[in-house]
């Protein structure tokens, strides 16, 4: 794997992009931060969004989860959501 340092090498995007094709690359910016940039292929990406959708849709508790929230409120007034936690109003 190769780094290229903002703080000292001013590589542009697309040479970054194309040293990508060809290896892992670490980016590292003037802040210190550090970024992992390479190459995915897209059928790649789609087959992992169609696994993750399939594999949702197969979570019978995430399904059970989303189907009792959706039958709650949208909206909850200040004193609603202290009485659901269990709080006094301050002026009490």
């Amino acid at each position: 794997m190769k780094t290229i340092d903002l703080a000292t090498d001013h590589t542009s995007i697309e040479d970054i992009f194309q040293l990508a094709e060809h290896q892992h690359l670490f980016v590292r910016t003037p802040d210190g931060k550090v970024f992992l940039v390479t190459e995915v292929e897209v059928e790649e990406v789609d087959d992992d969004f169609a696994d993750e959708v399939a594999l949702t849709r197969q979570n019978a508790a995430l399904r059970e989860l989303l189907a009792e929230r959706s039958k709650e409120p949208g909206k909850y007034t200040l004193d609603q959501v202290r009485q659901k936690l269990g709080l006094h109003s301050g002026s009490e």
